[in-house]
């Protein structure tokens, strides 16, 4: 039996990449503001892990999915099918899918997706 199925409240990561901050809100339409610099923190879905700090590369990819359009997330509502997507987590894979994403012709979000390339 999956864990999720019985959350009352779910969490969501929202992110600040600019102030490289994660904090789990409640899953709304809210605008959480960071607590850092005040700006609106982007919704970064629940299977989200940040990066460190300092790590310069996975912020990068960081903010080139959530640029995309994309979240970290396989998130089904009764919880029972939860597949987290494949997503990024270093700037030479996001280059790597975004040269193949000019070259096919596809969108950036769906090269962004794929597991292998």
């Amino acid at each position: 039996m999956c864990r999720r199925a019985f959350l009352v409240n779910p969490k969501v990561h929202y992110v600040c990449v600019t102030c490289r901050q994660s904090n789990k809100y409640a899953w709304d339409s809210a605008v959480h503001p960071c607590p850092r610099c005040g700006e609106a923190m982007a919704n970064a879905g629940h299977d989200f892990a940040a990066p460190r700090r300092r790590d310069d590369s996975g912020w990068a990819a960081v903010e080139a999915v959530l640029g995309a359009g994309l979240r970290y997330d396989g998130f089904v509502l009764c919880g029972c099918q939860h597949h987290p997507e494949y997503r990024p987590r270093t700037r030479s894979q996001v280059k790597a899918r975004r040269v193949l994403a000019e070259r096919s012709g596809e969108s950036l979000a769906e090269t962004l997706a794929m597991r292998e390339v």
